[in-house]
């Protein structure tokens, strides 16, 4: 016998139904989010004399120790079901906006019996791809923290002390936001001299000391002055900005080290590292998006969907309408997007296909749904990307037809 079991999360309790074939509900239970919840979870389908191959279960979400709990006990058969389609299948049940944790437990339940065929089992990356997944996300994170801090930085710099702003090539280098923590003031950087200015460069491990002269230079121009009231005001938040965006660079930095010796010991790491214009991050963030189960997308179209690279389209009678594709995986999405933009400087047939496809497409999206299909497509064959084969099979479709 089969058993359908649906699981409303929190991060306290979780409410569960048990469904039978039939449909009706045999077993509910609410459970603390603790080793004795889940062991009195197991034991209810102990009871029920159902196997471990027999259970199937239904959550929201991937990211609970619960589906790790699963996964111990041989309960492979778990189902990763989106909160937009229960939210849209309430209306199944009732016409009320009625609910309960119970009730989305027992729509869960139900939507696994009924459409367990337009679903996908969710199966566990190996150890390796979760630990770059997991660096993956870290460093989308420091950089929206890097962009944030060093936007703010700015702001500052421009309202007391604008000289610094252009004084090396970002910003952001190491050798700017340490000049700023050793001269907070212009009065300090007026006062230096070309010897010291080198001196500290080369404390500093600055690495293009011819450019020290022009560097020098631009320190040296004239800028409007601050009085020195504004200039107290805004030093020290100027140290704390350089200091704090220092030390989320080279986390940064630390964590792209890392993501990439992960990434060259992964199986995959041929295929998306042959991707054109992927580079040291965007290769393995692809990557890690696709993860290792080849059947947890079996087309192009759900990749893309999941990615939102693919518009949504609401057709009835006369009235069709191409809408943006809002329910998606907004970080794989940028990931993607990303990627398109990068291949078209680095391969022919990418800069090709754009040209061709972009004048008949309402969005930038709509273009890049192809390089998305062709890394599922190596990534499902397993080979490498081949820009000579592309531009082939390019040059093979255009010919015209006789």
């Amino acid at each position: 016998m089969q058993v359908y079991i649906g699981i409303d999360w929190s991060e306290s309790k979780h409410d569960i139904v048990v469904m039978n074939e039939a449909g009706a509900a045999i077993a509910r239970q609410t459970i603390p989010h603790s080793p004795e919840g889940f062991l009195a979870m197991e034991s209810t389908c102990q009871d029920l004399g159902v196997a471990p191959g027999d259970c199937l279960f239904g959550l929201e979400t991937a990211h609970n120790l619960m589906i790790d709990f699963l996964w111990s006990r041989n309960y492979t058969n778990v189902y990763v079901i989106p909160p937009s389609v229960v939210k849209s299948t309430r209306g199944r049940y009732g016409q009320s906006r009625a609910r309960t944790d119970q009730s989305d437990a027992l729509l869960l339940a139900d939507l696994l019996r009924t459409d367990r065929h337009r679903l996908q089992p969710w199966h566990p990356d190996s150890l390796l791809t979760r630990q770059m997944r997991a660096k993956v996300s870290m460093i989308n994170h420091l950089t929206r923290s890097v962009v944030r801090l060093s936007n703010r930085l700015r702001a500052i710099l421009l309202r007391y002390y604008p000289s610094t702003i252009r004084l090396f090539s970002s910003l952001r280098t190491q050798i700017a936001l340490q000049f700023i923590c050793a001269y907070p003031t212009p009065d300090a950087a007026n006062a230096l001299s070309f010897a010291g200015f080198e001196a500290f460069a080369r404390q500093h491990g600055y690495t293009q000391p011819r450019k020290l002269p022009e560097c020098f230079a631009r320190l040296q121009c004239p800028h409007p002055k601050a009085t020195p009231e504004t200039v107290l005001v805004y030093r020290d938040e100027a140290v704390q900005l350089a200091t704090l965006l220092f030390s989320t660079v080279q986390a940064k930095n630390t964590a792209l080290r890392e993501l990439t010796v992960l990434f060259e010991r992964h199986p995959d790491h041929d295929v998306f590292d042959s991707l054109p214009g992927a580079g040291k991050f965007l290769a393995p963030a692809l990557q890690v998006k696709f993860g290792d189960d080849r059947q947890r997308f079996p087309s192009p179209a759900s990749v893309q969907a999941l990615a939102g690279t693919c518009p949504v389209t609401d057709a009835s009678g006369k009235r069709k309408v191409i809408k943006f594709r809002r329910s998606c995986d907004r970080e794989f999405r940028d990931i993607a997007q990303k990627w398109a933009l990068a291949s078209k400087s680095e391969s022919l047939w990418a800069t090709l296909y754009w040209e061709r496809v972009r004048p008949r497409c309402n969005s930038n999206s709509h273009a890049y749904r192809c390089l998305l299909a062709i890394a599922w497509k190596l990534w499902q064959t397993g080979e490498m990307y081949d820009e000579a084969y592309h531009l082939r099979q390019r040059a093979l479709h255009s010919k015209p037809r006789h």
